[in-house]
């Protein structure tokens, strides 16, 4: 694998990342604001700052097509970003939600977006062309807490959540009028709003930090903070399904996983580095590392290190000690993206974390 390429942004927490289609422009979350940052040559230089949200910004979405950046915030507001000959113009999301908005994504149809929320609910949210503004219809039932990811099938009808309840949810967020009739699939056929396609508990209930559907939809991922990955093959409506595997891992919590192919997770969180995870219906495991040679037995060998380390300095009498850790971030990741991919096959992916790094890693 290449070297990876490492952007070091500022020396503050990145909530979210997004990439244009382009892969010129990257949004940022960054405290209240969301920073654009353009490449001229091999760096990243700060552009533009999107300024409205009074709170911190928890997410940030660029549509593929249009270029329209939607951002969600504590503050519990949306807004739509568009460029203009004078800069960017918002417009202000009407969510309806009492609690902070927590994740934000654009469904590849780019008809409609949904944001998750403190509040219990999802609100799907779609132009209305009459009164010229964006309008939300809240996914309630039977969501119990906070959401905290969301992620769209291939068909922009089917919205997959994960929460601090210990489920991970299929939903239907059929709008009439906005949205085509979806083909029929595993997860059902006739798909009203608000239709629960699906709902899974991880093995220790643990909270769900990441979901993703693999690139045909038939299947989902989601990851959980019992550091385990899940994985589910739907077999009909209203069915158990047809296999549901839990890969339970010795790392530390994963946060945000992506699909390559429909045989490959790559997911990263705790640990600081992206992990690659291989299987199909009839076994997960994971592979190792992508970013050093520690394979699957990572964990152990981290914990024996550490405690080497401080053996070393009790003996030595030393009273610092070197912070800096052996991985490209230095910190948390909290998002990892596609950024380059062709038939669901992922080239290259982005991470961004707490270290205020967005890094680019080629497969």
């Amino acid at each position: 694998m290449a070297t990876p390429q490492a952007h070091h942004l500022f020396h503050a927490p990145i909530a979210d990342h997004s990439f244009s289609a382009d892969r010129r422009t990257v949004a940022v979350a960054r405290d209240n604001n969301v920073e654009l940052y353009q490449s001229s040559g091999s760096k990243f230089t700060l552009s533009d700052e999107l300024k409205g949200h009074e709170k911190t910004v928890t997410s940030v979405d660029i549509a593929p097509g249009s270029g329209r950046i939607v951002t969600c915030s504590q503050d519990r507001n949306a807004y739509v970003w568009e460029k203009t000959p004078t800069g960017w113009k918002p417009t202000l999301v009407l969510l309806r939600i009492n609690r902070a908005a927590t994740f934000v994504r654009w469904s590849p149809s780019e008809q409609k977006f949904a944001v998750g929320s403190g509040a219990r609910v999802i609100a799907v949210c779609y132009f209305e062309e009459e009164n010229d503004w964006w309008i939300s219809k809240h996914l309630k039932k039977p969501i119990r807490s906070t959401i905290t990811t969301l992620a769209w099938h291939p068909n922009s009808v089917l919205l997959a959540a994960g929460s601090t309840d210990s489920h991970a949810r299929v939903f239907s967020s059929f709008i009439k009028g906005t949205d085509a009739r979806p083909e029929p699939s595993a997860w059902g056929e006739r798909l009203p709003f608000n239709t629960i396609c699906g709902e899974f508990l991880n093995d220790s209930a643990g909270w769900i930090q990441g979901v993703s559907f693999s690139p045909s939809g038939d299947a989902l991922a989601f990851t959980g903070h019992d550091s385990s990955v899940t994985v589910v093959y739907p077999s009909a409506p209203e069915q158990p399904p047809r296999a549901m595997l839990n890969i339970s891992t010795r790392l530390l919590p994963l946060n945000s996983l992506i699909w390559n192919g429909e045989n490959e997770i790559i997911a990263a969180g705790h640990d600081c580095e992206p992990y690659r995870f291989q299987g199909d219906e009839n076994g997960w495991r994971l592979t190792g590392s992508l970013e050093s040679k520690a394979g699957a037995g990572a964990g152990a060998a981290r914990e024996e290190s550490a405690l080497n380390m401080f053996r070393q300095m009790d003996l030595k009498g030393q009273t610092t000690v070197n912070t800096k850790l052996k991985t490209t971030h230095q910190n948390t990741i909290n998002t990892i993206r596609p950024y380059e991919e062709a038939n669901g096959q992922v080239k290259s992916f982005s991470t961004s974390g707490v270290d205020g790094r967005v890094v680019i890693w080629t497969l």
